[in-house]
């Protein structure tokens, strides 16, 4: 079967995920989350993913919000590095856990350091990403330089 756009092919669906996408958004704000941790939550899904689309896109948007290149070019790895601090590290280990949906596996980044409302507002950040990168790779979007 050949790819097709599926925002253009139920443009009201589409609305409804950007709708839950801009709740989810609102609801990491109030929960005390970072512009540039939404940023990185939503790249580190959209690389487990292998979204090429939205990799370019929120790589983007993590720079305009403030993010550096360093932390960038860790994050595959972020659990390796010293540049992650221990609320972005619980974020990071639950926003893989959501999209993995392996068996949870606790490890050394459920420190308790997010309080119940960040946890679920990364999990919902996690959930609208998985979607938005199954639109964009089942869609095809071109990622041309």
């Amino acid at each position: 079967m050949s790819r097709i756009n599926l925002s253009k092919q139920h443009p009201d669906v589409y609305q409804q995920l950007a709708t839950l996408s801009a709740a989810a958004e609102e609801a990491a704000a109030t929960a005390g989350l970072s512009p540039t941790l939404v940023e990185l939550i939503k790249l580190r899904v959209s690389q487990l993913n292998g979204c090429a689309f939205c990799c370019r896109l929120h790589t983007r948007d993590a720079l305009a919000a403030g993010e550096t290149t360093d932390r960038l070019a860790v994050l595959p790895a972020w659990w390796e590095s010293q540049y992650f601090s221990a609320l972005e590290q619980a974020a990071l280990g639950l926003a893989e856990e959501v999209t993995r949906l392996s068996v949870p596996e606790r490890t050394e980044w459920d420190t308790e350091e997010l309080t119940p409302d960040q946890v679920s507002a990364v999990s919902w950040l996690a959930v609208v990403m998985n979607a938005w990168n199954r639109v964009a790779i089942r869609s095809g979007y071109r990622v041309a330089p």
